[in-house]
């Protein structure tokens, strides 16, 4: 397995376990201290791989048609964990989760029908921009939660405030994901209408 594909199993692997700890202070008695201490490198490290696998496929010349794919599941296997505990928090709308889940699993689906073509799809400028817009949100709710776990005492409606603030992240990312999933299906409209 080449480095940059390694990068891309460890944030794989990063989804279970972010799920596991985010929930551990309910399921195991975890202090919630240790898991703001462990969640926020975990989700740090998890995103930053993201660029990693890139940065070394394209510098150590393993660009591979199998890493193309690899790469954007690993991203949609993370994000959706992610989501998931925090709509299940509050923090994101479910219907948002939903529209999101179908976006992202089309859009893999899409990619398997490309490579019986023979043609991987890369990352367009539009879904990078989505996964952008997905980290920062993901991360302002995490710092929403682990702010609550800490203690801290916000004024009030303040957390009222964040909540607001988080959904409207949460729309944009929606939106811009819908927008680059269009994109993608007018760029390689011919390869899919091969398939149909």
């Amino acid at each position: 397995m080449s480095l940059a594909n390694k990068f891309t199993f460890s944030r794989v692997l990063c989804a279970p376990l972010f799920f596991v700890l985010y929930f551990s202070p309910e399921w195991f008695g975890l202090n919630p201290l240790i898991s703001v201490c462990l969640l926020l490198p975990l989700l740090a490290y998890a995103e930053f791989s993201d660029f990693l696998d890139g940065f070394y496929a394209r510098k150590m010349k393993e660009v591979s048609d199998f890493g193309k794919i690899f790469d954007p599941f690993g991203d949609v296997l993370l994000h959706i964990t992610t989501f998931f505990c925090f709509a299940l928090s509050g923090y994101m709308p479910k219907i948002i989760l939903i529209l999101i889940f179908y976006r992202e699993f089309t859009m893999l689906f899409l990619r398997l029908m490309a490579t019986r073509e023979g043609v991987a799809i890369a990352a367009r400028k539009g879904g990078k921009l989505k996964t952008v817009l997905y980290i920062a949100a993901g991360f302002f709710s995490l710092f929403i939660e682990c702010a609550a776990r800490c203690g801290f005492v916000f004024a009030e409606n303040t957390m009222d405030i964040f909540k607001i603030v988080s959904i409207i992240l949460y729309v944009i990312a929606l939106i811009a994901a819908y927008v680059s999933f269009a994109d993608y299906l007018v760029h390689f409209k011919d390869l899919f209408k091969k398939q149909v």
